[in-house]
């Protein structure tokens, strides 16, 4: 059971272990890596595993070590491993999806998920982008895409740049700046503001969106007056 509880520890906490597992385990890391990020985005519930966090520690440790972990094939990799893993979950939503919502499960309603269609389609792939760069966020959104929100075909694309965005700037941002002393010293905190940053976005989005709405709601108002 304790052995059961360190390994389980070790792949919920990989980002805080890297640096032992690269000395122990060496190019095998590349696997590791893959799985818990395809895990991470991938199958919808196993959201708590580290994301950022790991994408940033992963390329700082690259820095240290180019003969184990390579920066370039390192992005590669775990790029494939984050459209894989949206892709699969995609396809979950799309297999599983509509039955949940069939009536069947009280708390599943059908309008619930033509509210998220209609969020889809007014949206669209900035959805998927910017839900990359939210935690939590990032392993629902394409399940909900896969229901019925997004065809398939207009996915893959955004699913595409997403992925490989959010890797490559946080892999980067680990190779250049996570060996900085204070960076290493307040590791936690730095990942905290970077995840803050990250869903500045988003927040924006739907900021705009609310005013959009209002201005929408008041130029209504004097047409409505007037033909009174």
């Amino acid at each position: 059971m304790d052995l059961l509880a360190n390994l389980l520890d070790i792949f919920l906490h990989v980002d805080k272990y890297l640096g032992d597992i690269v000395r122990t385990i060496g190019v095998w890391t590349y696997v590791l890596l893959f799985l818990v990020i395809f895990a991470e985005t991938g199958l919808v519930v196993t959201p708590f595993l580290p994301g950022d966090s790991l994408l940033f520690a992963a390329g700082a440790i690259a820095a240290l070590v180019p003969d184990t972990l390579n920066i370039t094939l390192l992005i590669l990799v775990l790029s494939a491993a984050a459209i894989l893993g949206d892709t699969a979950n995609y396809w979950i939503g799309h297999w599983v999806g509509p039955r949940a919502f069939s009536g069947k499960v009280r708390f599943l309603k059908k309008e619930h998920l033509d509210r998220t269609n209609a969020f889809y389609a007014k949206h669209g792939g900035k959805t998927i982008i910017l839900a990359r760069f939210v935690p939590i966020v990032r392993t629902f959104a394409p399940f909900v895409a896969g229901i019925g929100a997004m065809n398939y075909s207009k996915f893959i694309v955004y699913n595409v740049v997403g992925g490989v965005a959010w890797v490559t700037i946080f892999t980067l941002l680990g190779y250049f700046f996570g060996n900085v002393p204070f960076v290493q010293h307040n590791f936690e905190y730095v990942i905290i503001a970077i995840v803050l940053i990250s869903l500045l976005p988003a927040v924006w989005e739907i900021t705009a969106e609310k005013l959009r709405t209002r201005r929408e709601a008041a130029a209504v108002i004097p047409t409505k007056d007037i033909a009174d």
